[in-house]
C-alpha cells in the first residue's frame, strides 16, 4: 500500500510552468506504476501522463504532449509532472495516483489505479 501527498500547484500565466510534486509512502515504491490525471468542476477526471515502474515507458494525453513530461526518482520516492507552456485550459486540480505494477505498458484509465492523492490545484490566468 502507498500513500499519495501532491504539492506545486499554484497560479500562473499562460506560457508559464509549474512543477508537480507526489511524494509517496509505504513499502516498495519502485514497484508501482504512477499516473497523472486532472478535473474540473462538473468534468470527469482525465488522464495526463503516466510512467511505468522504472520509468522506461510514459504515455500522455494528445492535448499536453510536447508541454508536459513525466518523470520519477525511486531514490526519493517521488513522481513529477513538468508543465511547461501552460494554456488556460490547463487549469484543474491534478491528482496522482498509482498502481503495483512492473509492466511495461502503463494504464491511463481512472480503474487501473488503486492509490490516489488528495489533489493539488493549478490555475492558468490568461
Amino acid at each position: 500500500q502507498v500513500q499519495l501527498v501532491e504539492s506545486g500547484g499554484g497560479l500562473v500565466q499562460a506560457g508559464g510552468s509549474l512543477r508537480l510534486s507526489c511524494a509517496a509512502s509505504g513499502r516498495a515504491f519502485s514497484n508501482y506504476a504512477m499516473g497523472w490525471f486532472r478535473q474540473t468542476p462538473g468534468k470527469e477526471r482525465e488522464f495526463v501522463a503516466a510512467i511505468n515502474w522504472n520509468g522506461g515507458s510514459t504515455d500522455y494525453v494528445d492535448s499536453v504532449k510536447g508541454r508536459f513530461t513525466i518523470s520519477r526518482d525511486n531514490a526519493k520516492n517521488a513522481v513529477y509532472l513538468q508543465m511547461n507552456s501552460l494554456k488556460p485550459e490547463d487549469t484543474a486540480v491534478y491528482y496522482c495516483a498509482g498502481r503495483l505494477s512492473v509492466a511495461v505498458r502503463v494504464g491511463i484509465g481512472l480503474n487501473w489505479y488503486d492509490y490516489w492523492g488528495q489533489g493539488t490545484q493549478v490555475t492558468v490566468s490568461s
